[in-house]
């Protein structure tokens, strides 16, 4: 992962929850990890990284993800195992 993944990383983990994350750096950082993801249908979009299955709603009509889809994110990292040392 180069800087600005880790970045990203730092984000999605930062306390209190932020919402202003931009979702194409999450995606470059998931990808960056290892990550496959594949189109569904409409905004939906899968995740399989580590064996570990997701589906996350791309947000529209905004770029930055909400409180909640951090908070899926961050749930999905940790479930994978994706640890930045």
């Amino acid at each position: 992962m180069n800087k600005k993944h880790i970045r990203t990383y730092e984000a999605i983990f930062h306390d209190p929850v932020l919402s202003n994350i931009n979702w194409k750096d999450i995606e470059s950082m998931l990808k960056a990890s290892g990550a496959k993801l594949t189109e569904g249908r409409g905004s939906r979009i899968r995740v399989k990284l580590n064996n570990i299955f997701a589906t996350f709603h791309r947000p529209h009509p905004n770029k930055e993800t909400d409180k909640g889809a951090v908070k899926q994110i961050r749930r999905f990292l940790i479930n994978a195992g994706v640890e930045i040392c």
